[in-house]
């Protein structure tokens, strides 16, 4: 289902909950949220949309891929660059990290791993601050 686009920025400052198998719904909502708004979003996290879990999903190349408890357990080569968001208006200044590897739970619930590296690392990164609560 299509969500309407948080901006509570009191909600988004908010640590996610972790997601559970309960949760497979949230990465549903993502998709159908994120697929809206592809002409100006690349990747979004479920509390964009106004639930507080651990979900992000991220637009790579022709596929979205939806995360579930995703944590960033690698970076390297860090780079300044300028960022939005369809939650804040503006853009900001942030630091950010060339390579990355990010684990995460995939819609069956297995346990993933990928070696994302420029524009894709930059997503997940941003996706992941929303989920620990920062904001650009």
């Amino acid at each position: 289902m299509i969500k309407a686009i948080n901006h509570d920025q009191v909600f988004l400052q908010q640590q996610a909950i972790p997601a559970s198998k309960q949760d497979l719904n949230v990465g549903i909502d993502l998709q159908d949220t994120l697929s809206a708004h592809q002409e100006e979003c690349i990747g979004m996290a479920a509390n964009m949309i106004g639930i507080n879990k651990a979900v992000i999903i991220v637009s790579l190349g022709p596929i979205n891929v939806v995360m579930y408890n995703p944590k960033i357990t690698q970076k390297k080569l860090p780079y300044n660059t300028k960022e939005g968001c369809l939650s804040l208006p503006g853009k900001r200044t942030v630091t950010r990290y060339h390579q990355i590897k990010v684990t995460f739970r995939n819609q069956n619930w297995q346990l993933q791993s990928l070696q994302l590296t420029d524009l894709a690392a930059e997503i997940v990164q941003h996706e992941v601050d929303h989920l620990n609560g920062i904001l650009i």
